[in-house]
């Protein structure tokens, strides 16, 4: 039997419908395109998308993380004790809008393709996927150009590469 992701997509920031209007469509995209890209998928599960604003994962990475500031993309893996007959809990992932969207002008990325890595990003780390060293940074970079190449979204890394 096949597993499957349900998504829940909680919009609470107005500037993602009206900047940009498909985000919850690429947010799903881009999370089940990591899914069947690197999890085990004989199981189901479940994630939580949030469109949040700096304002409130400034107050998440304070709260969880001891850091003062926001950031692009937060991912909280869940401890998920489901009995196996039920959807594994993967987690939330977090995203800011003001910080995405100045990232991705400050990088020349339109806020599409930035928004897709990022949901990738944050669905790779429920999956138990991480970038604590060079190995796995490496192996996690790779990963991530796959699955967005397949989203016809551009290595979101070569332009950074190239600046270094």
């Amino acid at each position: 039997m096949s597993g499957g992701l349900c998504i829940d997509i909680d919009s609470r920031c107005t500037r993602w419908r009206n900047d940009l209007p498909a985000a919850e469509k690429l947010a799903q995209s881009a999370a089940n395109a990591a899914w069947q890209r690197a999890a085990n998928a004989e199981f189901e599960a479940e994630m939580c998308i949030v469109l949040g604003d700096d304002r409130l994962v400034r107050e998440l990475n304070e709260r969880y993380r001891e850091q003062d500031k926001a950031t692009n993309v937060l991912s909280f893996p869940a401890e998920d004790d489901s009995p196996p007959d039920m959807p594994r809990l993967l987690g939330d992932i977090v995203l800011a809008y003001d910080t995405i969207a100045r990232e991705a002008e400050e990088q020349g990325k339109s806020i599409s393709d930035h928004f897709q890595h990022l949901c990738v990003h944050g669905a790779l780390h429920l999956l138990g996927h991480d970038h604590r060293n060079d190995g796995e940074a490496e192996a996690m970079e790779s990963l991530e150009v796959s699955i967005l190449a397949s989203l016809g979204v551009d290595n979101p890394y070569a332009a950074m590469k190239t600046m270094v």
